[in-house]
């Protein structure tokens, strides 16, 4: 949908400009939200707090790996020395820190993922009202995100992310 939107605008752009005279012709520019999100200083910060999260989970999670493994190779070794009932019972207590292992995994990336997306729709809010001030000082038309908008080709002069983030990394301190 942005996609056939984006292409409207500018194809309605190129072909109101031979008519339009005296008209000014419309500025545009573009900003890559994904570079400026990590490469501003709350960008990098946000990173480096999903990233301690995320070896603190590892480190439990291999935890949780060796016991289970330590778990199963004490049930084979023990194997044929357990009677059925208790090689039974042995074998369900694996299946069933098995299935929590897998449910840790789960919740884990789960909250990992939920931590980043609100790290990160703040950032991309606070962006986004830069551009808007950045377009309304500097007179653009039109300012694109460069990665949903597939622009295909742009001159380096139209890249405002650069000032969006030297302007975010002002405020934001």
């Amino acid at each position: 949908m942005k996609k056939i939107f984006s292409i409207a605008i500018i194809t309605l752009l190129i072909g109101i400009s031979p008519y339009a005279g005296a008209a000014e012709t419309p500025k545009l520019g573009y900003v890559d939200l994904q570079e400026a999100l990590y490469v501003s200083d709350a960008g990098k910060k946000a990173v480096n707090v999903v990233t301690g999260e995320k070896e603190r989970l590892q480190k439990e999670l291999d935890k949780k790996q060796n016991d289970l493994k330590k778990m199963g190779e004490e049930i084979e070794k023990q194997g044929y020395l357990l009677s059925d009932e208790t090689r039974s019972k042995k074998e369900k207590e694996y299946q069933e820190e098995l299935k929590n292992l897998n449910r840790f995994f789960q919740d884990s990336r789960d909250k990992l993922q939920e931590k980043e997306r609100k790290l990160t729709k703040k950032i991309i809010d606070d962006l986004l009202k830069i551009i808007e001030e950045v377009g309304k000082e500097k007179g653009y038309t039109f300012i694109f995100e460069k990665n949903e908008s597939r622009l295909l080709y742009s001159d380096k002069a139209v890249d405002l992310t650069d000032e969006v983030v030297k302007r975010y990394n002002v405020k934001s301190k």
